[in-house]
Order: C-alpha cells, then sequence, then structure tokens
C-alpha cells in the first residue's frame, strides 16, 4: 500500500473532521481527557491551515486517514517558553500541529515526521501534559523536551488560576537535524 502525503483541499473536510473525531476518541480512552475538547478543531481551525498552505493529509490507498498542519515559523505561543529553553531560537523552523489519525492505521507520526523533515531541518512540535500517545511519539522520534508554552499568552495567562493554566500549558519540543 502506498502512502501519501498532499496538500488538503476544501473537498476533504469531512474526511478530515472523521479523522480528528476518531483522534479525540484515542484521547479519551487513553486518559486525556481535556485536550480537543467542545469542536476544537474545528473546519475553521482547518480552513485557516489550508489558507496558510499548510493542511496536509495523508492518504493510504486514495483514503484519508490522517491529518496534520505544518506551518512555518513564527509560532506566537513559542515566544516565551517557561522552565527550559529552546536548542535554538534564531533560526526560522516549522512547527507541526493537530496530528490526528485513526487508530487502526499504523506509522502514521513517522510518516508525517519524514514528511516534515524532507522540508525543513528545524521542527518544534508540542502536547498536552495528558497526551501521553504523543510525547511517546515526539520523544522516540528524538525531539528534544525544551519546557513548556502556554495557549494564551501576556496579560490573560497572568490572571489565570493555576487549574486554568495547567489546561492550557503544552509540553514543548524542538528537534533539529545538523
Amino acid at each position: 500500500m502506498k502512502r501519501i502525503i498532499r496538500e488538503a483541499l476544501p473537498s476533504d473536510m469531512a474526511d478530515i473532521m472523521k479523522v480528528i473525531e476518531a483522534a479525540k476518541k484515542i484521547m479519551r480512552q487513553s486518559g486525556n481527557m481535556h485536550q480537543w475538547e467542545g469542536n476544537y478543531p474545528s473546519e475553521a481551525a482547518i480552513t485557516a491551515d489550508m489558507e496558510r498552505k499548510g493542511a496536509f493529509v495523508v492518504e493510504d490507498a486514495e483514503k484519508v486517514v490522517g491529518y496534520f498542519a505544518f506551518l512555518p515559523s513564527p509560532e506566537p505561543t513559542y515566544y516565551q517558553i517557561f522552565d527550559g529553553e529552546w536548542l535554538d531560537d534564531s533560526q526560522s523552523y516549522h512547527v507541526v500541529h493537530r496530528i490526528a489519525s485513526y487508530p487502526d492505521v499504523h506509522g502514521i507520526f513517522s510518516s508525517i515526521m519524514d514528511f516534515c523533515f524532507s522540508h525543513d531541518t528545524n521542527i518544534r512540535i508540542d502536547t498536552h501534559r495528558n497526551n501521553k500517545i504523543m510525547q511517546h511519539n515526539i520523544v522516540k522520534h528524538g525531539f528534544t523536551y525544551c519546557g513548556i508554552i502556554f495557549l494564551a499568552s501576556g496579560d490573560a495567562l497572568n490572571q489565570m488560576p493555576p487549574a486554568a493554566k495547567r489546561e492550557i500549558e503544552r509540553l514543548a519540543y524542538q528537534k533539529m537535524l545538523r
């Protein structure tokens, strides 16, 4: 079976949303109860990825089995990192967001990383503290843990109680090929 990664099209939206719903189910079954709550990632978020030419689908046998966003820097939520530092904060990078796949399709993360590193040698990624599956894949693929980033910043972050901050904190990683 030949796996293909290609830029997502508006006509892929229904398939992408099915993959995202399957990924949410995997998260909940593995104990990750708070990442991607409600309608996030929404069609609007996916459309925004498409508008930035950063939305990609993974296909097996011409069927969409995965989705991810691969976007160029800068990533505003990465401006501040806490309890650590980026491996390099001077070079441009790409960020990978919104990785989703069906539970019975294996090797999606590896395929995505192969694709991403064929386009950039400096990649950043983050995930929820409770997303143990994603953390395992990130570390397995040679990323270095760099610290904590928050989905909100500035005054909004400063005024949040600690429990609310935990819900928007993300573990941040970076990998650079030399």
